[in-house]
């Protein structure tokens, strides 16, 4: 219904029964602001659940959060599979109860360094995240051959027609998590030395 109608019960017809209405038109508009009234509290109540106040610590870090925006460059990342937030950038002040200055890298310099709270994450350091350089030995040619230190497990499995026997191998310069599963009898005629 249009806003005429909302509040005088009726559709416009002319402009000289406007002044008929008085009392039956204070009543409609007092009745429509207690009915916009109880859909803002019922709304308020949902995102009061949800909402939840941020602070972060001076000389503490966090991520950026990156503008959505379809076509716009702000930080140098574009695409589809582009990041949601970089960083992690150290907290250098606050500016107040929601906004915090950030020691932003020289390549966004050009970027006004205060953000609001809803546009920073809390950085938690993890240090797995942090990879640890390794030595690797280079060919003269400059390649690089992955050799086997340890079989970890075996296991036979099992295709409709036959059975294929795998072991677990762990690779040199590599974690238990990146181990890979091998024909056992390829990993035996390759290396033999691995199932003594």
């Amino acid at each position: 219904m249009s806003p005429y109608d909302a509040l005088y019960g009726r559709q416009c017809r002319t402009q000289i029964y406007w002044d008929k209405v008085g009392e039956q038109r204070s009543n409609k508009r007092r009745l429509n602001r207690e009915r916009l009234k109880v859909a803002q509290d019922r709304q308020k109540s949902y995102a009061d659940n949800r909402r939840k106040e941020l602070q972060f610590e001076v000389g503490g870090w966090v991520f950026l959060k990156l503008s959505s925006w379809k076509g716009v460059v702000r930080f140098g990342k574009r695409g589809k599979l582009s990041p949601h937030y970089i960083g992690p950038c150290k907290i250098s002040e606050r500016m107040g109860l929601l906004a915090y200055r950030l020691a932003l890298r020289s390549k966004l310099s050009r970027l006004h360094d205060v953000f609001h709270v809803f546009m920073l994450w809390k950085y938690i350091s993890d240090h797995s995240h942090v990879l640890e350089s390794q030595l690797i030995e280079l060919k003269d040619d400059l390649s690089y051959v992955e050799q086997p230190v340890q079989i970890l497990d075996w296991k036979i499995q099992v295709l409709h027609p036959r059975e294929i026997p795998l072991v677990k191998v762990l690779w040199r310069s590599h974690v238990v998590k990146e181990a890979t599963w091998e024909l056992e009898e390829q990993m035996r005629a390759q290396y033999p030395y691995l199932f003594k």
